[in-house]
Parts: structure tokens; C-alpha cells; sequence
């Protein structure tokens, strides 16, 4: 038996973003006169871009110094930035291993889907060459809570039509994994600092079919 789906993260399981990220939520960050470091961005990894500015505030001794329509200015700031460091994407910027994933899963006729919070998913996978590859992409367009919540695993297993039980998602992002897992789907973390994957791999270079089918049929 295959798994009828696979499932994936966007940022630092297909492509590289996180410090795209950082880069632009320092920016912000500094205008703000609060000073953040890619420690500090590590517990971004997965948030909403909403929920990202919050703890940024909360870093910063902030929290209750903005209305909400001047937090939504901020975060509108911080995304106009990353979207404008979007265009240093090439297919070259997929990471280890990946195209050739997802190459092989077509062939096993494996269902993939894309699990993003990021509403700018549609034009990273264009920039990377790789929409073609996706079955299903769903982004923070289709629910209202995010990771940890398992909502956008369950909308990326709805839109693939397939039961989640049946499925393996992937994460680099502790609340990633913990949202695969409320999901009922077997969980892959990539990372070595992630607890509670049922299967962790130090790169994406490990991510193989052959290492995905091992692990499958082992869990039944």
C-alpha cells in the first residue's frame, strides 16, 4: 500500500524563504525601534503573518501601542517587502532533493499537495517553476486559524479529495508538526530541533521515496 497524498510545507521544505522573511520582519522590526534576530525569527516558523507581528510587539514591550488597522498597516508594510525579495527566487532556489520527490511521487501516481500559510504560495511555486508539480495548494485564503490548528492540512486533504488518515504531511515548523499531527496524518519533520514527528530527517536531501515507503509501510 502507497499513501494516497503527500503533503507539504512551502517554507524551508520546498524552498529556502525563512530568511526572506527575517530580512524583511528586521526591517519593519527596526522602524518600530525593536531590535529581533534570526534566533528570534525561529519562533515565526509557521505563524500567521498577523499573529508574527504580535509577538514582535509583545518582543518589543509594544504590544498595546497600535490599533488594529495600524498592526494590519504594519504587516501590509512587512509583506510588501517580502513579496518585493520574492524576485531573487529561481528554480535553482529548491531545496536538496525536492524536485526529484516530486517527480517520483507523479510517477507513483502519489497525490501532492501544498500546505502554506502564505498567501504568497501561488507566486513562489511560479517563481520556482513549479506549480505544474502541485495537485492541490492550499494557502491562509482558505481558513481562519493557523498552525498549530490542523485546518490547512485538513482544506489541502479536502481539495485533493483524500481521507488525511491516508496521507504524510511535511514541516520544518514545530507548530507545523504539531497541526500534521491533529490532522490524523502521519507527520515527517524536517530539522533536528522538531519534537513529535513520527519520522524526523536532518535535510531534505533524505527526502526520498524510497525513505517515504519505507516509513509508510512500517507505520501500518
Amino acid at each position: 500500500m502507497k499513501p494516497q497524498a503527500i503533503v507539504f510545507d512551502l517554507d524551508g521544505v520546498i524552498t529556502d524563504t525563512a530568511h526572506l522573511h527575517f530580512l524583511a520582519w528586521r526591517q519593519v522590526a527596526d522602524e518600530l525601534g525593536i531590535v529581533i534576530d534570526e534566533e528570534f525569527n525561529d519562533s515565526l516558523k509557521g505563524i500567521s503573518r498577523g499573529e508574527s507581528l504580535l509577538r514582535i510587539l509583545r518582543h518589543g514591550g509594544k504590544e498595546g501601542a497600535f490599533s488594529q488597522s495600524e498592526r494590519e498597516q504594519i504587516s501590509a508594510r512587512k509583506n510588501a517587502l517580502y513579496v518585493d525579495s520574492l524576485r531573487r527566487l529561481t528554480p535553482e532556489s529548491v531545496l536538496p532533493g525536492i524536485r526529484e520527490l516530486l517527480a517520483t511521487l507523479r510517477t507513483e501516481q502519489i497525490k501532492t499537495g501544498l500546505a502554506s500559510v502564505s498567501l504568497n504560495a501561488p507566486a513562489i511555486l511560479q517563481a520556482l517553476q513549479m506549480t505544474s508539480l502541485f495537485d492541490f495548494c492550499a494557502n491562509a485564503a482558505l481558513i481562519q486559524r493557523s498552525k498549530p490548528d490542523p485546518e490547512i492540512f485538513l482544506a489541502a486533504c479536502s481539495g485533493l479529495h483524500v481521507n488525511p488518515q491516508a496521507c504524510i504531511g511535511i514541516e520544518d515548523a514545530q507548530a507545523g508538526i504539531e497541526a500534521i499531527n491533529a490532522s490524523g496524518m502521519r507527520s515527517v519533520g524536517i530539522g533536528s530541533s522538531l519534537t513529535g514527528a513520527d519520522l524526523l530527517l536532518p535535510t531534505t536531501e533524505f527526502l526520498t521515496w524510497p525513505c517515504l515507503s519505507a516509513f509508510w509501510q512500517l507505520d501500518k
